[in-house]
Formats: structure tokens, sequence, C-alpha cells
């Protein structure tokens, strides 16, 4: 799954999204026309898009019991790429020309499609979803700590930095540390982990390298998609064998996974930002641990110790005080800039 963000933006990604790099656009031009406002009120898509986000691990859970990791990430990038690609010929719109765009989105691709999508697959062989999908909800904090090494002019302030401080301690209380992680499986664990932690440094590698590139956001991360698509193309025949049958509901898990989570929800998101700006859009981020925490347990009957719950609460609360922004105090006045306005404020990036 990706969400469209603005130019610096780096705010964090449902596990399953992804990213939707944005060209910003020259000084001097004028703003683009006022799109027409959606039929459909912008606080409905928001609920949708947070249901579809959260129940993304619950599908990665059941299409696991019918497929092979690396199938159930090709199965979710095909359909979503089909999803993308069709917008894309609905609205007319041209893939990049650049062949060093396409080297910058092979990487991205890796990174934010490829890679995690397939780490959170290996990881729901031996872990909950509900612990997946918390493990998820940690990547602000893995961004804010890497902004501050790759990104210099994002330094941080006091309270992002104890907002790190206390999503590691959240972190710490779901996976059990007093009890010495007993009964956690470790592996599953790590990947979930590592998954998370694929998203900023992805978000990083855009930020720094697709922007500015004069393709839309659509055009840029269908692109993507599709290059994510043959990526596991050629890794999965490598690694598994052709499924013996196809499963009724591990089937239809794995095409809603892609069509709804991967590509409907792109589309969701880019119009919610478009509509209602990036950081209002981002808050859907702390519904997905939520809802897949509840998913989980009522549709796989997955077993909740007190510690999921209450960690899962310390980290998105670190996770929001990463993201926090001091209030702007008001200053003197004075002759207007004739200077293009900065970008907005961090936005949301998820596919």
């Amino acid at each position: 799954m990706s969400a469209p963000c603005e130019p610096r933006a780096t705010a964090p990604a449902s596990a399953p999204p992804p990213p939707v790099p944005t060209a910003p656009s020259a000084p001097g031009t004028a703003p683009a026309p006022a799109a027409r406002r959606p039929a459909l009120d912008w606080r409905i898509r928001f609920a949708g898009l947070s249901l579809i986000w959260g129940f993304s691990f619950l599908l990665i859970k059941v299409g696991t019991e019918g497929y092979a990791p690396f199938q159930v990430t090709f199965g979710r990038l095909l359909a979503g790429t089909a999803v993308l690609v069709a917008a894309m010929a609905m609205r007319r719109e041209r893939l990049p020309r650049s062949a060093r765009t396409w080297g910058h989105l092979t990487v991205a691709a890796l990174l934010l499609n490829a890679l995690p999508f397939s780490l959170f697959s290996y990881a729901e062989l031996t872990i909950p979803s509900t612990l997946a999908g918390i493990c998820n909800a940690t990547s602000p904090l893995w961004g804010m700590a890497l902004s501050v090494v790759a990104l210099s002019e994002d330094r941080p302030t006091r309270r992002r930095v104890a907002g790190l401080g206390v999503g590691f301690l959240g972190v710490l209380t779901v996976l059990g540390a007093w009890q010495g992680f007993s009964g956690l499986d470790l592996p599953g664990t790590g990947m979930a982990l590592l998954a998370s932690l694929c998203y900023p440094v992805g978000w990083i590698y855009v930020r720094r390298t697709l922007a500015g590139t004069g393709s839309s956001t659509l055009a840029l991360t269908g692109s993507q998609l599709c290059l994510a698509t043959l990526q596991l193309a050629v890794v999965t025949p490598l690694f598994t064998t052709a499924p013996a049958s196809f499963p009724l509901l591990p089937t239809l898990s794995v095409i809603a996974l892609g069509a709804l989570g991967t590509g409907l929800a792109v589309l969701l998101q880019y119009g919610l930002v478009q509509e209602v700006g990036p950081t209002t859009a981002q808050m859907v981020t702390y519904f997905i641990p939520v809802i897949a925490t509840a998913a989980g347990v009522a549709l796989l009957g997955e077993r909740l110790s007190w510690n999921t719950p209450v960690g899962a609460l310390v980290v998105l609360a670190g996770a929001a005080l990463t993201q926090s922004r001091p209030l702007r105090t008001t200053a003197p006045t004075r002759a207007p800039d004739p200077s293009p306005p900065d970008a907005a404020p961090d936005g949301l990036s998820r596919s």
C-alpha cells in the first residue's frame, strides 16, 4: 500500500502500501486548478482506508495458509498493479521516460514493495497478524532515527527524541522484554520489524532521488509497482514451486490484499491528501494497528495478552511524538516574501 506524500514527507505507511513520490512545483508556476470534490465524503473514505490497511495483515495470514510467502507477495503486487494500470489508462497518464528515473524506481520498488511485503509474508508464518500490525506501527520511529543521520535539514527536537524513547519502550512492552521474550518467535518478529524499517529507508531514498522528475504521483507509483511485480516474478520461481491447487479463501485473500490494500488504497490516500492535506491524511496510520489487532482476535482467534494492546498504545504515542512539530510563534510584520512557500507538513506514504 502506498499513499501520496508531500515532497518533504517522511511519515509512516501501513505495511501493505507502496510509496508515492511526488514532484514539487517549480517556483513561479501557477497552482493547479481545484479538483472537483468527490461525491463520497472524505471521512467515509478515511474510514475505508483505515479498514483496508488494518485488515491487510489478516489477509496476509490467510494467504500464507494456501501459498508460499513469495507467492502471496507476487499475487498481491500483480493485483495491485492491475488496479493502478487501469487507473493510469483511464486518466491517460504517461510513464516516466528517463532511464535514470526508472533506475531509481527499481530501487524504490525493492525497498518499499518487494522486500517489506515479502518479509511480512514470511513473518506471519510464525507470528500472529496482530503482532505484525503492531510491528508495522514502528515505521515512524525508525524514520525519525534515520532522518537524524540521512536528512540534515530534519533535525530532531526534544519532543521527537522523547517520542523515540517512548516508542522503544512500547516495543519492549509488546515483546514482553521483562519475561526474557518468552514464547516469542524471534526470527518472525525480527522480519516484521525489518519490514517496517524498509519503509523509512525507502522514503528517504525516494525523497533524495525522485523529487522533481516531472511525472505525476500516479505514474510514478504505478511504474514502481510494475517493477516490484517483475522483481517477484523473477524471484518467486527460484524459491517456490507452482501451486498444486488454488484454495478459494487464500486465493480471494491474496486478490483482495493486492486489489484493495495495494491498489485501491493508493488511490484513496492520494485523494485524501489532495482534499484534506497530508497532516490529516497521515492520521490513518494510528488506526491500522488497532484494526489489525481487533481483526486478528475476532476473526482468527489469535490470543491477546495484556502487554500487547498496552505496548501498542505506547508505540503509537511515541510515533505521534516523533511526527509532531512545535507551534510557530507569530513573526513580526514584514514585507511579503516573493519566494514560494515551503512544502506542507509531513504526510503519509504507504502502500
